[in-house]
């Protein structure tokens, strides 16, 4: 048995794919095939059960992840200090939701950039950027939604309050007090508009306050959140939003909350690192000054 065959391995339970594992350790996938089926041969044991969505972990492809998993992590860093691969190498890597990321992250990372700390930033869907990490094509990811994956590790960041909000000439079309007594129904003919990344947070506004679902198909999709605001506050229609991103616009009553209920809904976001590198002093660093900022957000 050679140690690489392990370290293939942990990487393949971490990705949940023998592809992303080939991609994160800098070999071929065939390479991957190949180091796992002679660990199988060693062990005359299947590891894995290999699905069209990847790789699933045999009750003793389990087991042996859970007896080497720690070890392997550890070894790899020990390798990679004396080989001098560690992140202050290169930029750190982090991703996140273009919204939170241009109105909280970029702005609280004066203090790590004037420190020398180099960092990549990559904008996109918490799915995308989840896959992305569980890869190694980012060091870090911020998630609208709570990872449930193998190999990763998550951190509550912070918590936004949800807003329903409408342009001034739509707010005035509705009778004074009808969302307290017809709560949904008063909204039915009204345009809905939403992207992907919201679709769920409307659903969690809509169960919270109405109890009910929101509109099976909204009016306007777009693929930016910043863009259904935009389409908002130019009365397109309404839209379930994180109230940092539209506080402006109600100070300036661009916009206007059409309910205010009095436990607002929230959205939390994920803080998201592949299971050991916070080991990194580079990522602990990152991490922690993401986690103390947030605070005050």
């Amino acid at each position: 048995m050679q140690l690489g065959w392990l370290q293939t391995f942990i990487a393949v339970y971490e990705c949940g794919s023998f592809t992303k594992a080939a991609q994160r350790l800098g070999i071929t996938q065939p390479a991957v095939t190949q180091q796992i089926r002679s660990l199988e041969k060693i062990l005359g044991q299947e590891l894995f059960d290999r699905t069209p969505q990847g790789a699933d972990p045999t009750g003793e492809g389990q087991i042996l992840a859970s007896e080497t998993k720690e070890a392997i992590s550890d070894l790899n860093r020990t390798i990679s200090r004396r080989l001098g691969t560690t992140l202050s190498d290169r930029p750190l890597r982090l991703g996140g939701p273009a919204e939170l990321m241009s109105e909280r992250v970029l702005p609280s990372l004066a203090q790590l950039t004037a420190d020398g700390m180099d960092i990549d930033i990559s904008l996109d869907t918490s799915s995308n950027l989840l896959e992305e990490l569980k890869a190694g094509s980012v060091d870090m990811a911020i998630s609208s939604t709570q990872p449930r994956c193998r190999g990763i590790d998550s951190t509550p960041l912070n918590d936004e309050d949800l807003v329903l909000v409408a342009s001034r000439e739509i707010a005035d079309d509705l009778p004074p007090g009808i969302l307290e007594v017809d709560g949904a129904r008063a909204l039915e003919k009204l345009p809905l508009v939403t992207n992907g990344e919201s679709e769920p947070i409307t659903r969690h506004y809509w169960q919270s306050v109405f109890d009910s679902l929101p509109p099976a198909r909204p009016a306007l999709m777009v693929s930016d959140m910043r863009a259904v605001k935009s389409a908002v506050v130019a009365s397109v229609g309404i839209a379930v939003l994180p109230s940092f991103l539209c506080a402006e616009e109600l100070s300036r009553n661009d916009l206007v909350t059409l309910m205010d209920p009095e436990i607002p809904p929230i959205t939390t976001f994920y803080l998201a690192t592949r299971s050991g590198t916070l080991a990194d002093p580079s990522i602990a660093k990152f991490h922690d000054h993401l986690l103390t900022t947030a605070k005050a957000w």
